[in-house]
């Protein structure tokens, strides 16, 4: 299993819709792992595949306290949609930002496993936001798009600013390096 790179808003590539699965094959299994190490490693609850890159309709979610209930989605399709629930999110690919968001308290989906079988389940609770979040995700979506356009703009900015100074702290200055090597 491989630690992926998450890519961070606003990176272009986070927009693209991602495109469903027609191969359930080993490659898919890799994936699958990939995606979970990545997740466990970050650390986070869910994991599109789209935020590393890989534009499949893939999403894995630990919502357990203890991380030892990994689910995977494949495909998944929202059936029907219950009730309303606000909650913060959070997002791998949005770091250090959390927000209120609206999304449906209960949701029945459609989903293949890993082997291809398909699955009707209802979720509520925490799952099931999670899944409509990273859904989302599959859409090109984030989840400051359900925030003001100045919120957004603030976020972007500030994200910017984040990476630029990690940058700069990851550079050391010459005569360090050159006693480093």
């Amino acid at each position: 299993m491989a630690v992926l790179s998450i890519l961070e808003y606003p990176d272009p590539r986070l927009r693209t819709r991602a495109e469903p699965v027609v191969a359930f094959d080993a490659a898919l299994g890799r994936l699958v792992d990939d995606l979970l190490a990545t997740m466990y490693a970050a650390p986070g609850i869910g994991l599109a595949a789209t935020q590393v890159d890989v534009h499949q309709r893939v999403i894995v979610i630990d919502v357990s306290e203890d991380k030892t209930d990994p689910r995977v989605f494949i495909n998944p399709q929202i059936l029907t949609r219950e009730g309303k629930e606000t909650s913060e999110e959070g997002c791998l690919s949005v770091p250090g930002i959390f927000d209120d968001v609206e999304r449906a308290a209960r949701i029945r989906v459609r989903t293949h496993d890993r082997s291809g079988a398909v699955h009707e389940l209802e979720l509520e609770g925490m799952l099931a936001v999670c899944l409509q979040h990273e859904m989302d995700h599959l859409e090109g979506k984030l989840f400051v798009d359900y925030l003001s356009d100045v919120k957004r703009e603030r976020i972007r900015k500030k994200l910017e600013k984040d990476r630029k100074e990690r940058a700069t702290r990851g550079r050391a200055p010459v005569a360090a390096r050159a006693r480093a090597l």
